[in-house]
């Protein structure tokens, strides 16, 4: 598995008025919902063939409107990934990327923190 990363990443702004589990839970959403998505990808199944050695990277961005433009650069340049919905609210909270080689897939994110 050498090399593969999924990169996941939530809005900050939502631990300002959410309780961290719930923000924890939109992240595992995504990451759950994409692995599925993609699940017959190469990457996906090299990925979880070695699950005790998975590598993931939990960024952060601003606000809503940070993440719907990462997701719209991510599909313009065909990176795989969910963008997860929260229902019934009706608002983007996160994105999982499907697991890519790190050096395909970093300079997407480069300019991102980790989540804090």
């Amino acid at each position: 598995m050498a090399g593969l990363v999924q990169y996941i990443i939530v809005r900050s702004d939502l631990s300002k008025t959410w309780p961290l589990g719930a923000v924890i839970a939109q992240a595992c959403h995504a990451s759950t919902a994409v692995m599925h998505k993609f699940r017959d990808d190469e990457h996906v199944r090299r990925y979880t063939d070695d699950l005790d050695n998975m590598h993931k990277c939990v960024l952060e961005v601003k606000s809503e409107d940070d993440l719907t433009a990462l997701s719209n650069k991510l599909s313009e340049n065909s990176v795989h990934h969910k963008l997860w919905i929260e229902q019934p609210e009706n608002y983007a909270t996160c994105i999982a990327v499907k697991p890519y080689p790190k050096d395909e897939i970093k300079q997407y994110f480069k300019k991102y923190k980790l989540l804090k």
